[in-house]
């Protein structure tokens, strides 16, 4: 049988990797996509938001096609956890069209391409293209990510680790890896300032690579899908800062915490709140869903630093308990002091008033 392509969508945390892989689920023109989603937390946020996309509401197996893996980042995991997960997968290949697996904002994409060279693997699947998701806005504001100078501080802290220090390398595996860059959040820029960014991006890609704006996600599977790269049998063209290393480890210190409450939160006050966290903790990212009072639907944040984005994505569902659910990404949190900082400074209505 033909090997499954695979399309592996890479870029820090914050930069639209979710965005992009909802619409492209969205936007399938017919194909069955199975979604490999590599969530760092014990909650898949991320996987959660890509089953309310519009596809998997209606299609039940393509909501089963949505796999998370839990522990840690991806390239760390990629026997313990990825193997399994792809032998699963292979063994559904008569349902499966392709596959795209997003990474968390901290693996280095190389790592997991190499295991496409594992036998248990390579008759079966193939990576198709590697697709490179930068925040033109981060960029602009003369860093690399939303946050950069609390993640630099908390990695300059521990002289152990190896392939996050510095982001700078990291970000140029990310770019000697791609097939295609996807530069977003463009609209929160001058177009001149977009146009000198591209430039920017541009030279430090590898030549033939494209530079792509993609406002929200929107843009064409057919530019996504289709490469046929074969990445794995061509890795020596992608020089990685870390070729010569047999392994690396994340920083210890790197949590992401829970808090679960029974609380109905105003969306301004909550935002308020949740910057003024970021400045008293060392949080680098926050995501989840809350519930809002008197309004049916479920509203989405994201946090990176102290940028936040938020928007309704459905309605509650009547088997749903409407919890307040959010997942704190930082350095040495503890899930007790956010959730007691959240309830105390926030203007809450309890659920069952």
């Amino acid at each position: 049988m033909h090997k499954i392509p695979v399309t592996v969508v890479t870029g820090f945390l914050g930069a639209g990797k979710t965005t992009l892989i909802r619409h492209l689920l969205q936007n399938n023109q017919g194909r069955r996509i199975a979604v490999i989603v590599n969530e760092f937390g014990e909650v898949g946020i991320d996987g959660d938001l890509l089953r309310t996309c519009q596809v998997c509401d209606e299609d039940e197996a393509v909501d089963s096609n949505i796999l998370e893996l839990t522990n840690g980042c991806l390239c760390c995991t990629v026997q313990e956890e990825f193997l399994p997960t792809m032998q699963t997968l292979l063994q559904r290949r008569d349902q499966i069209d392709c596959i795209v697996i997003e990474t968390s904002g901290l693996a280095l994409p190389k790592p997991l391409i190499q295991a496409f060279r594992w036998p248990e693997i390579r008759t079966g699947a193939t990576v198709d293209g590697v697709i490179t998701v930068v925040d033109c806005d981060a960029i602009a504001s003369g860093t690399l990510v939303g946050d950069l100078a609390a993640l630099e501080s908390q990695r300059q802290a521990d002289d152990s680790l190896d392939h996050e220090t510095p982001i700078e390398e990291l970000f140029e595996d990310q770019l000697a890896c791609a097939d295609l860059v996807l530069l977003t959040k463009g609209d929160c820029v001058e177009p001149k300032d977009q146009t000198q960014v591209q430039n920017w991006l541009r030279q430090r890609l590898p030549r033939g690579v494209k530079v792509l704006p993609c406002q929200a996600g929107q843009i064409s599977s057919d530019l996504l899908l289709g490469f046929n790269a074969a990445v794995e049998d061509h890795l020596e063209t992608r020089p990685s800062h870390h070729d010569q290393e047999v392994d690396h480890d994340h920083d210890d210190d790197i949590n992401a915490i829970q808090v679960v409450v029974n609380q109905a939160f105003d969306p301004k006050d909550l935002l308020a709140k949740l910057q003024r966290l970021t400045q008293t903790y060392e949080i680098f990212r926050i995501k989840g869903f809350v519930t809002v009072p008197d309004k049916p639907m479920r509203l989405v944040i994201h946090g990176v630093g102290q940028r936040f984005d938020s928007f309704y994505d459905r309605p509650w569902q009547s088997h749903e308990t409407c919890l307040t659910q959010l997942v704190f990404i930082g350095a040495n949190l503890q899930s007790a002091e956010i959730e007691a900082a959240l309830l105390q400074a926030s203007p809450v209505l309890s659920l069952q008033q």
